[in-house]
């Protein structure tokens, strides 16, 4: 018995240690990591991502265990997964592929060393044979559940290495369920942000991407929602979100294997051939951010909204202005006296700005009077405006409006502009092909990779703002893609680097403006919707959410927008639009974002002019809720004749709800009771339509049975939140298409 004893206790001290779980964690979700030990050295698994854990090694030690357990599961959740990695065949699928200057192809990568910053974590990875290096970043934002992630790639070889597939993040995320359902915004010029999702079935890859270079939105947007188990709704359901945080070209792929685990790969596009990396050289690659939910897809959006305002977007806390912008009352051809004219309308209606857009620059021939010549020379026109853009500014100043301007830097006229005539190498072409140009026949892309342009860019630009006194905002457009793929700068060996550095170069002009003018407000403007992603709000205040201002078409747009967006980046104007919609529906619809102005007062109604007077200065009230608040989807448009959707303070104090009626059937005009959400509970709830004065329609679109209801709480019990979240709001839209409302809560 002792002898038996002894062996028992001795088999008990040889049990290795539990591993102990290396977390980074934000408020509700975490990621647990494990370092393993391996022939050639450590390896870094993530074994969980998804709710926190009070007890995370306890988490762990389950998380662990729960991988696949047929013989198919030798595939290993890689914190960082790679072409090649031993000990994994989900990894040969592996995000980073590099040719090693020997000519290997593959990668193995092992932990050099782990470092914890504040609750965030570096992981610093080798090849186990080669001098290549990874450093690896997982960065939490507690308050709004995000965790940033990023790589830096750095080549220690004696020659260079070639880069053909780039992963800003490569996961496998662990066994986590059996039914996926990829959600994401599709879209083109004037529908953009299209929300569509499909199942992820067993052995498929899908890939979303962008190959413009340079209007990265389109077609799919860098950022995505997966439902972990069974479709999520707003409110229920496990959602992982992720966003890249890229402005030109893009891939991210997802593929769940036979046993369920599932490989997340995104980051830059090598679209036009292997990245080189010389020796001693290393580059960033884009940072993703990561979110989960344990309460469907709005918890994600509204993380991610957070996060941006926060931590992300360069002033997320700032009021965004209202503004007019005189595009569509004048377009390429206007005088000073239309321009001050038009400033007379600004004030008139009470916006805070007002935006002079494209027209303004080049001279003699090639004055930007048509779309087909000026862009490259950013000076000013003075046959069109001889007293210059500082006394138009001046003019603003004297009527209480701050000033604004349009410009198209990354862009130029082929034999319409002073710059290519001294520098035609300076556009991006192809050697011994005929240039491929686009809008006005004459516009092409500039050679961003090239210090030297991106330079003389910056100079006149850097002019240009500094003649203007008090410059509060830019509209940065860009209305091209890179159609022409090749480089003078670059040397042949250097070729495929040309998108990946192009974007670099963009963001160092964008750098450089906010460096020296850090008050000025940037708007992310490509055709519309092409710059609807966070690596232009890296440096940008807002993007122009699409060129179609049709407001019923908007409805849609601005919530597929809203999955990923926060309403203080998402530019909402009022317009003149084809359809014969009613004033009061495109001033609701624009509520829902940063309120502008398209039209031109003058051409206005006496009575449009009344009800936009009233409705901007509410909207200045409003403001703080709507751009900084919570947003809750309520009714989507996918689903119904008709949306609604709420923004909360954080106080839950005051909250605006808002309601759009779309093509309808008569016999449909009792929808049921609008259950609210995010509010207090114990709150009771003053309830105010706005947008109402001035603005009376004979069949009444005031929601009939709402207002009739906030009519009795005037003199009676105010409801509660709860109330008001579990009964619901009456309302009654009317039989016509476009019947809308706006409601104000406000706390007793």
């Amino acid at each position: 018995m002792k002898k038996r004893t002894t062996s028992a206790r001795a088999t008990k001290s040889a049990r290795p240690a539990a591993p102990k779980a290396i977390a980074v964690e934000t408020d509700n979700a975490a990621m647990l990591f494990e370092l393993a030990p391996s022939g050639a050295g450590d390896r870094l698994y993530l074994r969980h991502f998804g709710p926190k854990v009070a007890d995370a090694d306890a988490a762990l030690a389950l998380a662990r265990h729960a991988g696949a357990g047929s013989g198919l599961g030798a595939e290993r959740p890689f914190a960082y997964s790679v072409f090649g990695e031993a000990g994994g065949a989900l990894n040969r699928f592996g995000g980073l592929k590099v040719t090693h200057d020997d000519g290997t192809e593959t990668l193995d990568l092992v932990v050099e060393k782990l470092e914890r910053r504040g609750g965030g974590l570096v992981v610093r990875w080798r090849d186990a044979v080669h001098d290549f290096r990874v450093v690896q970043t997982f960065r939490p934002r507690p308050d709004a559940d995000v965790i940033e992630t990023g790589v830096e790639l750095a080549n220690g070889e004696k020659g260079p290495v070639r880069i053909s597939r780039m992963a800003s993040f490569s996961l496998v995320f662990p066994l986590l369920a059996d039914d996926w359902r990829l959600m994401g915004l599709a879209g083109e010029w004037g529908g953009e942000a299209e929300v569509v999702e499909s199942p992820l079935a067993r052995g498929r890859r899908v890939a979303l991407d962008s190959r413009s270079g340079v209007r990265d939105a389109w077609l799919n947007n860098p950022a995505f929602m997966l439902s972990v188990g069974g479709p999520a709704t707003e409110t229920e359901g496990r959602v992982l979100g992720c966003a890249l945080c890229w402005s030109g070209a893009w891939e991210i792929s997802l593929r769940r294997s036979e046993v369920d685990l599932l490989e997340a790969v995104g980051g830059p596009a090598n679209v036009a051939g292997d990245y080189v990396l010389d020796p001693g050289k290393s580059i960033a690659l884009p940072v993703a951010a990561l979110t989960w939910s344990e309460k469907g897809k709005g918890q994600v959006s509204r993380n991610f909204h957070r996060w941006a305002r926060r931590h992300w977007m360069p002033n997320g806390a700032k009021a965004r202005p209202t503004l007019l912008n005189n595009w569509e009352g004048t377009f390429l051809t206007f005088t000073e006296p239309q321009l001050h004219e038009i400033m007379d309308g600004a004030k008139s209606v009470g916006v805070e700005m007002f935006v002079l857009d494209d027209g303004w620059f080049g001279r003699g021939e090639n004055a930007r009077d048509t779309d087909d010549r000026g862009l490259g020379d950013w000076y000013v026109n003075e046959a069109k405006l001889p007293h210059g853009l500082g006394a138009l500014a001046r003019e603003a100043k004297k009527r209480g409006l701050k000033f604004g301007l349009w410009v198209e830097p990354e862009m130029a006229n082929l034999g319409r502009c002073d710059l290519l005539a001294k520098h035609p190498d300076w556009a991006l072409r192809e050697k011994g092909r005929p240039m491929r140009t686009c809008r006005g026949g004459t516009q092409v892309v500039l050679d961003f990779t090239n210090p030297a342009v991106r330079d003389e860019i910056w100079r006149q630009l850097d002019a240009t703002y500094a003649s203007v006194p008090g410059l509060a905002y830019v509209k940065w457009d860009a209305n091209a893609n890179i159609d022409n793929v090749g480089s003078a700068h670059l040397d042949a060996a250097h070729q495929g680097n040309l998108y990946f550095d192009y974007t670099k170069g963009y963001y160092e002009v964008l750098a450089r403006q906010r460096a020296k003018y850090p008050k000025v407000d940037i708007q992310a403007c490509s055709s519309g919707g092409g710059h609807m992603e966070y690596g232009s709000l890296r440096y940008c205040d807002e993007f122009w959410t699409s060129d179609n201002t049709d407001p019923r078409d908007r409805v849609k747009i601005q919530w597929g927008a809203s999955q990923f967006y926060p309403a203080c980046a998402m530019a909402s104007h009022i317009t003149v639009t084809g359809r014969q919609v009613p004033f009061k529906y495109r001033v609701d619809v624009s509520f829902s974002g940063r309120l502008g102005l398209e039209m031109q007062p003058k051409s206005m109604t006496p009575a449009e002019l009344a009800f936009a007077r009233n409705a901007v200065a509410e909207y200045h009230r409003i403001r703080p809720v709507v751009q900084q608040g919570d947003l809750y989807r309520l009714v989507s448009p996918y689903d119904h004749d008709y949306a609604a959707l709420m923004f909360v303070d954080e106080a839950k104090a005051r909250a605006i709800v808002c309601i759009y009626g779309l093509s309808r059937d008569a016999r449909k005009n009792h929808p049921p009771p609008l259950r609210l959400q995010g509010l207090d509970p114990a709150k009771r709830y003053r309830l105010r339509e706005l947008n109402t004065e001035h603005w009376r329609r004979p069949h009444s679109p005031l929601l009939g049975a709402c207002t009739d209801f906030v009519a009795e709480m005037k003199g009676g019990t105010l409801p509660t939140g709860e109330a008001l979240m579990k009964v619901g709001l009456p309302i009654v839209l009317g039989d016509k298409d476009y019947d809308s409302a706006v409601f104000e809560l406000a706390a007793e």
